[in-house]
């Protein structure tokens, strides 16, 4: 039996007798809880069930075949459920890295995003076995839902001041525009809460959703990726120096790409995931808005709101980097 057993009920819940206190750090998808237990006053844990059921075995995985690969950038995991002695029920416990600050300042952002290129610039055949896509949609299907859903989006912008014609130039540069099919290891969630200084040492956290994609996909959630929870505030100035710097590990790696066209690529990317995101975060005010929202909704419709205004900025900022070309070299 694993040492840390006997913390853990045989329903996968952690057992009150052996432990000094709790609390929940966080909640997952399907309703479970993510907690710091103490077995003593100075002796603390991260115990983390199954979150989402549709990630069964997921992250044991990771940690397994992918993380190894890596500088040691994430929590160490300590033990695990296994599946003959604990029912099928999943769980894992994992260090506890004390109070994490998510401090997005530029600094720190740019030290992130030289981690993200040292990811990205491992060979992904490396991998195998990893899934082709992570929790959200590709880029790919997220175009096609744009091109469906093409009135929404037109009157989604014009609400929210966004001109209609500047949306339409998008459609149309759309029409022209294929994305790399590049593909690399990626986080695959990546959005601001997942990164954070414990002390002095940057960590990536909740690996999970690990699988193959585009450059694109970890560097826009790093850079660009709203959060309710993790508000922050990303200029133009900003996001092309992290930008230039990703470009500049890449390079260091060996595994370099043409800056003019990586430029093109992301502010592209930037303006369909932003407007995607947009549509989302309506529909979740729309929800609030007519009280069709329950109890387990996990956010307010302040929080929404200032999502949508992070979404939206972006979205005029990265239309700004395609329509005049601002992808100059910040100093």
């Amino acid at each position: 039996m694993n040492l840390f057993h006997p913390y853990v009920n045989v329903d996968g819940t952690l057992n009150d007798t052996q432990v000094w206190s709790r609390e929940v750090l966080y909640t997952g998808t399907n309703g479970r809880h993510v907690e710091r237990f103490y077995v003593s006053p100075s002796e603390s844990y991260v115990f983390k069930p199954l979150t989402n059921d549709e990630q069964a075995g997921r992250e044991r995985w990771v940690y397994e075949h992918v993380l190894p690969s890596l500088p040691s950038v994430y929590p160490r995991l300590l033990a695990c459920s296994d599946s003959e002695e604990d029912g099928g029920v999943e769980w894992m416990i994992f260090e506890d890295l004390g109070p994490l600050h998510h401090l997005h300042e530029e600094q720190t952002m740019l030290r992130a995003v030289g981690l993200v290129a040292g990811w990205h610039a491992l060979p992904p055949d490396r991998f195998t076995g990893i899934p082709l896509r992570g929790p959200k949609p590709l880029i790919q299907d997220l175009v096609s839902e744009l091109y469906m859903r093409k009135l929404d989006v037109l009157k989604l912008c014009s609400s929210l001041g966004f001109p209609k014609q500047q949306v339409q130039r998008m459609y149309a540069q759309l029409d022209h525009f294929a994305f790399s099919p590049q593909l690399v290891l990626s986080h695959g969630d990546l959005h601001p809460g997942n990164y954070a200084l414990s002390g002095e040492r940057l960590m990536v956290l909740d690996w999970e959703h690990a699988h193959l994609n585009t450059p694109l996909w970890d560097v826009y959630h790093l850079i660009d990726m709203s959060h309710p929870l993790f508000p922050r505030c990303i200029t133009s100035d900003l996001r092309i120096r992290l930008l230039d710097r990703y470009l500049e590990q890449l390079e260091l790696l060996g595994a370099g790409l043409e800056r003019g066209a990586f430029m093109q690529e992301y502010g592209m990317f930037a303006v369909v995931f932003s407007l995607w995101m947009l549509l989302l975060i309506e529909s979740d005010l729309r929800r609030i808005g007519t009280k069709l929202h329950i109890n387990g909704d996990k956010w307010s419709k302040e929080q929404l709101e200032a999502q949508r205004g992070e979404a939206l900025a972006c979205l005029n900022q990265c239309a700004a980097m395609l329509e005049w070309g601002q992808v100059r070299r910040c100093e």
